[in-house]
């Protein structure tokens, strides 16, 4: 991947362009997600900067304001991801800018809500292929809903998984996603009653909920397993237990997280369960060699992804080098501060 105009096979575009969501459907598949995702995190290990989420909530109308951001060099973008919820519309809506790294000039505006769960999806399949064993064959997912159907899209371009579980609360949601996914992938997918009966035997195991609670026991992991807990990103909820994080090597996609957002680990520490030093490594540390990842097979691990802006700017700029290929978009002139800067 590239960002200037005399790198090799970097695609030119004069003008900066909105992309819509539609346009953006369809352009790269889960496992080229996967991939400019794990260059984007290689290069976060490597030194790339990144910052946590900034998370401001609103109390009337009840939302919050969302953003972080991102600059891979290597790749020649960077980028800010924002999206509000809730407020008077009780809805979502996301907002991608993404610029060039070394010229400063806007690339693109996107709609970035459909290329969501497909980024995220991917942060979480570059987490398994670190940390999960290389035999993993059995993969259990707690969620049913958009999030739950981009990690397992993804998950399953990095392992062959020959059964995948599915638990969420409700019956006719799990059956349904079951049903679904059965179809679409490889594996027999099957819905399970409850998560003690995921969690059992699986060598993967991936949380993608809303919940504020743990969703499962962590003395029910079997040893060798991985997890991925992808749902929450606040410091007074968490969908993994003190127990989890205790017996795993802990790895965070950001390490600042921990200190912020990383419900799970932040809640595991004031209970005196574990020490601040328990993180083992950033995601991008494992990725670009810094850092081992797993060192056994009967090692537990635990990739805490609350999302970032390494995965978006990744996917992002993946999306923008193809849309100017297909000539997708509407132009959009950006003046520069040097022109428009002037106080008149």
């Amino acid at each position: 991947m590239s960002g200037s105009p005399e790198r090799a096979g970097m695609t030119t575009h004069k003008e900066a362009l909105f992309l819509r969501s539609d346009e953006l459907a369809g352009l790269a598949d889960p496992a080229e997600y996967v991939d400019a995702v794990r260059e984007g995190y290689r290069q976060r290990g490597e030194g790339a900067p990144a910052e946590p989420r900034t998370k401001l909530p609103n109390a009337d109308p009840p939302g919050f304001f969302t953003g972080y951001l991102a600059i891979l060099p290597d790749t020649g973008a960077m980028g800010t991801y924002t999206y509000g919820a809730g407020f008077g519309a009780q809805d979502a809506h996301f907002m991608l800018s993404l610029f060039d790294a070394e010229s400063g000039e806007p690339l693109a505006l996107m709609d970035g809500a459909n290329m969501n769960p497909f980024k995220t999806g991917a942060a979480g399949a570059v987490g398994i292929d670190a940390l999960a064993r290389e035999d993993a064959a059995t993969l259990s997912i707690i969620g049913s809903g958009a999030q739950a159907r981009g990690q397992l899209r993804a998950a399953t371009t990095v392992r062959d998984f020959d059964r995948i579980d599915v638990y969420s609360p409700t019956k006719e949601h799990r059956e349904s996603f079951a049903a679904e996914m059965n179809d679409a992938l490889d594996a027999t997918v099957a819905a399970v009653a409850s998560s003690a009966a995921a969690v059992e035997g699986a060598d993967v195991v991936i949380t993608a909920t809303n919940a504020s609670e743990p969703v499962f026991d962590g003395d029910l992991l079997e040893e060798g397993t991985h997890v991925t807990a992808m749902g929450q990103y606040d410091a007074d909820v968490r969908e993994i237990d003190a127990e989890t994080v205790e017996r795993a090597t802990y790895v965070p996609d950001l390490r600042a997280r921990t200190e912020t957002d990383a419900g799970a680990f932040i809640q595991a520490v004031e209970e005196g369960v574990i020490a601040e030093g328990h993180v083992h490594a950033e995601l991008g540390e494992v990725v670009a060699g810094v850092e081992p990842g797993r060192t056994s097979d009967d090692e537990i691990t635990v990739f805490d992804s609350g999302g970032t802006a390494i995965e978006t700017v990744a996917a992002a700029h993946m999306l923008y080098e193809r849309a100017v290929e297909r000539d997708l978009g509407t132009p959009l002139e950006f003046a520069p501060a040097s022109q428009a800067l002037t106080g008149k």
